[in-house]
């Protein structure tokens, strides 16, 4: 059964950055960041987004993922009622809301490492922190020494083997999920958290609120050691990621076809996008500024669960330096989003509609139809027939004959409604420079329906389709 988080498009704000808050707490000033987070939700809900994934939301140091207490919304953003309040506006918009969870480390003003630092071995909480050793000091002039993600020593990392710091984090996403109403989490360093700590965060979440979303933040490895029935929804696609641009900037569609071929087989979702918080912007990485129309065109129709990072919808630019992702994280308001509002972005608006209207791109099955280096085509299998996906990344026109999988009987382009012709069960496109299109074709024998996606085929239904499909 299809869940909201497989039909759902995000739109990704970091609030921080968003709003404008400052980089510290030095002003020692409250903030209005939810109430300016308010004026975004018209605007998401007029370029069709379903989901908002946004943080670090929760009181910390500086930049948002040096925590100082979980419970307490950042006071640059604003209070926990005013959070509250964002996130009921947001569901009454139909917008689902997933925050980020940073539970690999805290700051060193979480009330735990506090303790510490002032009791030292007396500390009820000395093993709530991983390597804490009293036999050395830390690199920062504390009494002891401990483990600080990636050698950043503001970011000392939690034991999650620790019952009591297990206890801890459940009861803080029970607090989350009774206080705001969140409707899922997004892992931070979720490649390093222990395997045992998200199998467990699993079991508790899904007694907490029923379709309750876990995404984790992976980079590298298989993602289905993170994502099974047993621990994690959904990663984040980097692989993808990597692949989308740099096979536009090689004319290399083989890259983006044999990721994909690899990770399809594993039935499993994934979360894609194309920059995000850390990562250069889609528009800076592109040699070729006209690559970004079939770029985004894969992105809402190949496997996964597309997001949008704010500002990309209209292709802004901005690139991380060695010592800062400011560039990465601009204030921008509402009103500046509407007014930067381009063709793009009317374009993106469109394949937001397409996406979320059609259930083939809802974890429906995927086929390679047609490849070659600067022209890729594929099917999407669900049950009202298959979307075909066919772009070009070519600065010449071309024409591409595509095998339908199925005898269709009609065929549309879901961009403008029109009819396709369809000859001797092929389709012949006409795909002008950097560009692409979908179309839905429909099948008589399909009378009945086909299985939306794998969970719904027995193995023996799955090995008949995928061999008639001409699959590995």
């Amino acid at each position: 059964m299809t869940k909201w988080y497989d039909a759902s498009v995000f739109y990704h704000l970091y609030p921080l950055g968003c709003t404008g808050a400052p980089a510290d707490h030095l002003s020692g000033e409250g903030g209005n960041g939810f109430r300016q987070l308010m004026e975004w939700i018209p605007y998401l809900q007029d370029l069709g987004f379903n989901a908002l994934y946004i943080g670090p939301l929760f009181e910390s140091s500086s930049h948002g993922y040096d925590t100082k207490d979980y419970r307490m919304a950042d006071s640059r953003l604003g209070t926990n009622e005013e959070l509250k309040t964002f996130i009921s506006a947001c569901h009454h918009a139909g917008i689902k809301v997933v925050i980020d969870a940073v539970f690999n480390h805290t700051g060193r003003e979480f009330f735990a490492f506090r303790h510490i630092m002032e009791e030292k071995e007396a500390s009820p909480y000395r093993d709530w922190y991983r390597g804490v050793s009293f036999h050395c000091q830390s690199p920062l002039g504390d009494p002891f020494c401990y483990e600080a993600w990636q050698g950043h020593w503001e970011l000392p990392c939690l034991n999650l083997k620790n019952p009591k710091v297990k206890a801890y984090i459940f009861e803080t996403v029970r607090f989350w999920i009774n206080t705001f109403d969140i409707d899922g989490l997004r892992l931070d360093c979720a490649n390093v958290l222990d395997f045992d700590f998200m199998k467990e965060l699993r079991q508790e979440t899904e007694q907490m609120k029923e379709d309750f979303w876990l995404m984790g933040e992976v980079i590298h490895g298989e993602y289905d050691r993170w994502v099974n029935p047993e621990m994690l929804h959904s990663v984040t696609n980097y692989a993808l990621h990597k692949a989308l641009y740099s096979a536009h900037n090689d004319h290399n569609y083989f890259e983006i076809a044999h990721n994909i071929r690899r990770l399809a087989k594993n039935g499993i979702e994934l979360y894609t996008f194309t920059d995000n918080h850390d990562e250069d912007r889609l528009a800076s990485k592109l040699a070729d500024k006209a690559h970004l129309k079939p770029l985004y065109l894969l992105l809402f129709t190949l496997p996964g669960i597309p997001s949008i990072y704010y500002g990309s919808e209209w292709g802004i630019e901005g690139k991380r330096t060695n010592t800062s992702d400011k560039a990465l994280r601009p204030a921008i308001t509402a009103a500046e989003a509407a007014q930067n509002s381009n063709e793009l972005t009317d374009y993106i608006r469109c394949l937001i509609q397409i996406h979320r209207e059609n259930g083939e791109f809802h974890r429906g099955l995927y086929q390679q139809l047609a490849l070659t280096n600067r022209q890729y085509a594929f099917a999407r299998y669900g049950v009202e027939g298959v979307a075909i996906t066919a772009v070009n990344n070519d600065s010449q026109p071309s024409q591409v004959l595509i095998p339908l999988p199925i005898c269709g009987a009609r065929a549309k382009d879901l961009f403008t409604g029109n009819e396709v012709p369809i000859q001797h069960n092929c389709l012949d496109i006409h795909l002008e420079a950097n560009s692409g299109t979908v179309i839905k074709v429909w099948d008589a024998l399909m009378d009945g329906g086909l299985p939306l996606d794998k969970e719904d085929l027995s193995p023996e239904q799955m090995e008949e389709l995928l061999g008639d499909m001409g699959e590995e």
